[in-house]
Parts: structure tokens; C-alpha cells; sequence
């Protein structure tokens, strides 16, 4: 047997000891499974800063991330999601990373592009690598599928977003820390400290990092708030650069203070379960200090 088998069997077995011990039995196991997979909540954070021009006041940012196609999540499922983004209308739309599980055993993803083409936001789509886009030869896959699908691929870049008024922030995007090349002097090089700074990165655990650089928002994904959590414990497992900030918001105030969200994402990986850890879209609204 594997070690990838052996990994899912001693997880799978952990997940049904556990729930048993809590009295959840196969009633949770049935839960957990098909039904919380299925379920979405909406969230809405509002950031306040000193920094955001009063112009961008009430902006709305939509977040959705780590939809893992090809494991439990459907493209039937991302249909509907689009419509429901849609139907927030955004300013601007964010997918944080991880949209294929396994890009190389994914044979459907001509069929993405015509679903996510359909997402309009005046602002613009902008997205950032998760492990998995590059996992499995995807590097190339994923950024010819997100360009097809009218989304700019950051990687280590910046871009000022304009207001018609002339008003601007800035938005960075990062390189997955695990299997990517992240470069934070290259990407902030030309990035005015005074500027308001949005920063996407699909690992959250570089907050502490980037609160150097001078990102005022952080959002992130990868870490599925765990997606098995265990009442009064937390977190079953959490992965390499998402174990320190798994899910909401934090407040990073080290060096340069940076809020961050950590978006639990919409699909699964490794085992097809999610236990007090709901699927998510987050509304992300902007608000200028004063108003």
C-alpha cells in the first residue's frame, strides 16, 4: 500500500474514532460526508483603514478560493457559485488559489473558462497560484485556464487600481510559498508605502512576512479551516503554511500592522469531508476612515 493510502486509511479512521467519541456517529459520518461539503455560508468583513482613498469607500471584494475541481467539487457547483458571486455584484473578484485538486488527472478543464468568463466585476478578476495549481505539471494549466477565463494571474506582481477620479490603491499578488517561488522584494519593489496595499497569497502563515513589506490586507485560503474541526479542540490537521492563521481574521501587528482573512475555501482535499468548517465566499468591504 501507498504511503498516500496509508495517510487517507489512518485519516479516515481518525475522523470516524473521533466522532464517534463524541456520540456523533454514523449520523455525523453522513454529515460531514454529503452534507456540510454542500453547504455555504457568506461572510462579511469590513476593513477599516487610514489609508483607503475615501473614493473606495464601501468597494466590495469578492473572495472565493480552493475550489479543488475534480475531487468532490463540480463545475455544476462552480455554476452556481458564479451565479451567487454575481448576484453580490462585486467591484472587484478574488480567487485565492487551488482551482484544479489534480491538474494532471483533470481531463474536463475546457469546461471551466465558459463558467468563470461569466463572473463581471468593473474593477477586474485577479487570481493567485495555490500549491496545487502547480502541483502535478499544472503551472501552465492553471494560468492558460485562468487568463481563458478573463482573470489576471498575479505572480509576483503588483498593479495600481485605478478610481475614475484618479484615486488608487494597490493590489500584490504572491507565489505559493510551498511549491512556487514567492519573491516579496520583487513583488513590493515599486509599491508606495503610503499606498493603501492589498496583498493575495494563497498560504496565510506569510502574514508575518509580509507585515514587513507593508500589506495593509492579507487574504488567503490553503488551509480549509482545517476542514475537520473537533468541538473544543479546533483544527484536526492543518497544513504546511496554514497552521498558524487557519480560518477568519487576525490582526498582525508585529512590525507593520496588516489585517488578514483566511477564507475557508469551497471544496475538499485528500478525503471528502468537512465537519464545523463550512464552505465559503467572503464579501470583503472597504471602508475609509471617517465615513
Amino acid at each position: 500500500m501507498s504511503p498516500t493510502v496509508t495517510r487517507r486509511t489512518f485519516l479516515k479512521k481518525t475522523i470516524g474514532t473521533i466522532l464517534s467519541l463524541f456520540g456523533i456517529g454514523s449520523g455525523g459520518y453522513v454529515y460531514s460526508r454529503y452534507i456540510e461539503p454542500k453547504r455555504l455560508e457568506i461572510n462579511t468583513i469590513n476593513i477599516h483603514n487610514e489609508k483607503i482613498p475615501t473614493s473606495f469607500n464601501d468597494f466590495k471584494i469578492i473572495q472565493f478560493s480552493d475550489t479543488h475541481i475534480g475531487f468532490q467539487y463540480t463545475v455544476e457547483q462552480l455554476k452556481k457559485h458564479v451565479q451567487l458571486i454575481n448576484s453580490l455584484m462585486p467591484d472587484m473578484i478574488f480567487f485565492t488559489g487551488d482551482l484544479l485538486d489534480k491538474p494532471n488527472q483533470y481531463t474536463d478543464f475546457k469546461k471551466i473558462p465558459p463558467v468563470l468568463n461569466q463572473l463581471n466585476a468593473p474593477f477586474g478578476k485577479f487570481a493567485v497560484y495555490g500549491n496545487h495549481d502547480h502541483g502535478g505539471n499544472g503551472t501552465d494549466l492553471y494560468s492558460n485556464v485562468m487568463k481563458n477565463s478573463g482573470f489576471t494571474v498575479l505572480r509576483n506582481q503588483m498593479v495600481p487600481i485605478h478610481h475614475s477620479n484618479g484615486a488608487l490603491f494597490y493590489l500584490t499578488g504572491i507565489d505559493d510559498v510551498q511549491l512556487g517561488k514567492p519573491d516579496f522584494p520583487k513583488t513590493y519593489r515599486d509599491v508606495p508605502k503610503a499606498a493603501f496595499n492589498i496583498l493575495l497569497s494563497h498560504a496565510p502563515d506569510i502574514a508575518d512576512t509580509a507585515s514587513l513589506y507593508g500589506a495593509d490586507l492579507q487574504l488567503s485560503g490553503h488551509s480549509h479551516g482545517g476542514q475537520v474541526q473537533i468541538p473544543f479542540y479546533g483544527a484536526l490537521i492543518t497544513p504546511p503554511y496554514g497552521e498558524k492563521y487557519p480560518e477568519g481574521k487576525y490582526l498582525i501587528d508585529s512590525h507593520h500592522s496588516l489585517q488578514l482573512y483566511v477564507n475557508r475555501g469551497l471544496g475538499t482535499t485528500r478525503l471528502p469531508f468537512r465537519f464545523l468548517s463550512v464552505p465559503e465566499i467572503t464579501i470583503i468591504k472597504l471602508k475609509a476612515i471617517g465615513k
